[in-house]
């Protein structure tokens, strides 16, 4: 059997598709577009969609291209310190200054020998 006609395992690794990507990491030029099919998409979600798209004055293909580059790059940044959520938060609120304790000289230690 030719190697061309191999059947592919589903293992199989496309060595090209990895050269042609590396190339083109090098050479700075654009990935290769990958194209997906979605199914069983809700009608009134396709319609709001629609609307999206219009409003922002490009095709359904272009909005959806848009959305997930948003929200995947969003995804990457990775979830935000604890700490800086509180305080965007209350930032509007404004800080709270609270009275400080009265402070008193430190006692001394226990004797714990003997």
């Amino acid at each position: 059997m030719p190697p061309c006609q191999r059947p592919r395992a589903p293992w199989f690794i496309d060595i090209s598709a990895i050269a042609e990507y590396v190339g083109c990491i090098k050479t700075g030029e654009d990935l290769p577009v990958a194209s997906i099919t979605i199914r069983s998409l809700d009608e009134g979600l396709k319609a709001r969609l629609r609307v999206r798209a219009a409003h922002h004055g490009r095709s359904m293909e272009e909005e959806v291209r848009d959305i997930l580059r948003r929200v995947l790059t969003e995804a990457a940044t990775g979830p935000d310190n604890l700490a800086d959520s509180i305080r965007r938060r209350f930032t509007a609120v404004g800080g709270v200054d609270l009275p400080l304790a009265p402070r008193e000289p430190m006692r001394e230690p226990p004797e714990l020998g003997g």
